[in-house]
């Protein structure tokens, strides 16, 4: 097949996209590099053996179009969109604008093109601070503790409804949870542009002396250790997810949401720890503030994905956090 990955150059992107290639499939990138790097098309080859079409462009534009004049397009995966809960609380504005218009441009791209299959990169943040944990797909996905959530919720309702408009369709939401690790290889990784968001690329750039310190948001949180829980899933196994999704989307229509997950709570604190323990190493950290956004306590019920897409991860804590180091040692 053909399928168009849009921020494919990203993390979750660009070890989906290997996993899609080293399944046979033909890989179109659409991405703006906007918190990716270039090379990553390059590793991408070395990986697989063959270099995937790449287009450098802003998802939102009406220039996706041309993609799909040039390509026949049999699904999409969509990835492109802002991602960090602590700076869409700051930057609000940004994030619905991005988030929902590159949504909005690629439904109306695929409509041009007569594309009818979409996996969509959405979240557990849409279950919001009101329903109990695990989380289980059946509860009211309608809220948010966050801008960055909110575009989520509101991306899944314009999907839902574009399915209903549209009943030949087929739109799975993947609601993933926490992805830390890299590619066995070394050669792809979280490597995000500037300082980063997200846990486990600052831990590797404190690990590697290119940080002072990991500074914890919150001890106080009503968890045992004080630190945020939260369900952290190995990124190779989420992109096969992603492509159990695909296989599933192209035999199905209607709306599905499904969660990625391992099933498993695990604190801040208890990540720093085993991050220690697996590389032989002692990290300085200091407990903060708590961030805007963060829920205390959150992990997926990962059953439907097991029965619908016949998925589970398999990698260990110890396997996210030896790989996330040697490519952050190496990068």
């Amino acid at each position: 097949m053909n399928v168009l990955v849009t921020g494919g150059a990203g993390y979750i992107g660009s070890h989906t996209v290997v996993e899609l290639m080293n399944a046979g499939h033909e890989v179109i990138i659409a991405d703006n590099l906007s918190n990716a790097s270039a090379d990553v098309i390059d590793r991408i080859e070395k990986i697989t053996g063959k270099a995937p079409e790449f287009y450098r462009i802003n998802c939102c534009s009406e220039i996706l179009k041309s993609i799909f004049a040039r390509h026949r397009i049999d699904a999409v995966i969509h990835f492109a969109g802002y991602k960090a809960v602590g700076e869409s609380v700051r930057m609000p504005l940004q994030y619905y604008r991005n988030n929902i218009d590159s949504t909005l441009s690629l439904l109306e791209a695929m409509e041009y093109g007569g594309c009818k299959k979409l996996v969509f990169s959405s979240s557990a943040t849409v279950y919001g601070p009101d329903n109990p944990h695990p989380y289980k797909e059946e509860m009211p996905a309608l809220q948010s503790a966050s801008p960055y959530g909110w575009t989520k919720v509101m991306i899944e309702r314009i999907l839902t409804d574009y399915v209903t408009a549209h009943p030949d369709f087929c739109a799975v939401l993947l609601r993933y949870f926490n992805p830390i690790g890299a590619h066995e290889s070394g050669l792809l990784g979280d490597d995000p542009n500037g300082i980063p968001n997200n846990l486990m690329p600052y831990i590797g750039r404190v690990a590697a002396g290119k940080l002072e310190k990991l500074t914890i948001f919150g001890g106080d949180y009503a968890t045992p250790d004080g630190t945020c829980q939260r369900d952290y899933l190995h990124v190779v196994d989420l992109a096969v997810g992603h492509l159990r999704a695909l296989e599933y989307a192209m035999e199905h229509s209607g709306a599905e949401a499904i969660n990625l997950g391992t099933g498993k709570g695990v604190s801040v604190l208890e990540l720093v720890h085993a991050f220690e323990q697996a590389n032989n190493m002692k990290l300085p950290f200091t407990i903060g503030a708590r961030r805007d956004g963060d829920l205390p306590a959150f992990w997926a019920d990962a059953e439907k994905a097991k029965k619908l897409l016949h998925w589970e991860a398999v990698h260990s804590l110890e396997d996210m956090c030896k790989s996330a180091w040697e490519f952050a040692r190496t990068h």
